[in-house]
């Protein structure tokens, strides 16, 4: 539970202002009121966490932490023991924060779903999971995974090869979603038709049924392409929608078209909307830092030349 030597005990007493100490069969926590209580809900969490087998590596443990300081963990029995699906190797992904447990039931219950949030809030890999396991329950008859061709910075006209061979690259990271998820077994699924993974424009005049159909990287559509990809869904489909509002694409002036849905499609029957956090993150640390900074800096809390300047009141 404290990782190698006692690692995540260090972590917890520099992030918690506490004092840890080992006896025989308890442990002791000294420390001021709050951070001690802390510190304490989390080693008991950790503690449940091992006895089921899962890794405490200090990435979980720091995720665990600030989900705990920051009010968010109502109930983590719940939280952490929701699976959102199970590897080609048998390894149980449990849900790791309440905005992806949130998330997850929603895409369970409604048709349509729209999915805000930053890089690294599992928008992707959790729609991937419930797609193959709606798959394997017989819930759909295939998986249809789709990007708009919107690249950032770059043009799909300067790489070699064919149309196939150029958005390949650019599709893969729903492969390797798939890869985690299903083994090499996904690549038989694409041969058999069962599995499609296409660029949004391939979406144009069909109708799709019996389908679990994913929209990732929705920011950078327009809202005319938006209202084509919905208006394909079929009797016995289901829609996930998601995408990250701070890193749109499109040329200046064009509204995006994930925004707009969200606007214009919240509060209908069978259609969800939810917006992850950034403390929803679940990569590295920084990868939430790096998040809260940009956000910092888009609100105007940080100068042209990146020094930090005081707001105005």
């Amino acid at each position: 539970m404290f990782g190698e030597l006692d690692g995540n005990a260090r972590f917890i007493e520099k992030e918690c202002g506490v004092r840890i100490s080992q006896g025989d069969g308890f442990i002791e926590v000294r420390g001021e009121e709050q951070g001690a209580d802390t510190a304490i809900r989390l080693i008991r969490t950790l503690g449940e966490m091992a006895m089921r087998g899962e890794e405490l590596d200090r990435q979980t443990v720091a995720h665990t932490y600030r989900l705990i300081e920051s009010g968010q963990a109502v109930d983590l029995d719940e939280l952490y023991g929701a699976v959102a699906a199970v590897t080609s190797r048998g390894k149980k992904l449990r849900v790791k924060s309440p905005g992806q447990l949130e998330y997850l039931n929603a895409i369970k219950s409604n048709t349509v779903v729209i999915g805000i949030g930053p890089a690294g809030s599992g928008k992707t890999f959790l729609a991937v999971a419930r797609a193959v396991n709606a798959l394997r329950a017989g819930e759909v008859q295939k998986i249809i995974l789709t990007r708009p061709a919107i690249e950032a910075g770059e043009k799909l006209g300067y790489l070699p090869g064919d149309l196939q061979m150029k958005v390949d690259p650019y599709l893969r990271p729903l492969y390797d979603a798939l890869e985690e998820l299903m083994g090499e077994s996904y690549l038989r699924l694409i041969e058999r038709g069962v599995l499609e993974i296409a660029p949004l424009a391939y979406m144009r005049g069909r109708t799709l049924k019996s389908a679990f159909i994913i929209l990732d990287e929705a920011q950078n559509t327009t809202v005319e392409q938006m209202k084509m990809f919905l208006t394909r869904l079929g009797e016995g489909s289901k829609m996930v929608v998601e995408g990250d509002a701070t890193q749109i694409d499109l040329p200046p002036g064009r509204k995006s078209g994930l925004l707009d849905a969200a606007d214009t499609l919240e509060g209908i029957e069978r259609i969800a909307v939810v917006r992850l956090r950034e403390t929803d993150v679940v990569r590295h640390e920084l990868v939430q830092k790096i998040v809260q900074a940009y956000e910092k800096a888009d609100k105007g809390e940080r100068s042209v030349d990146g020094k930090h300047k005081e707001k105005e009141v």
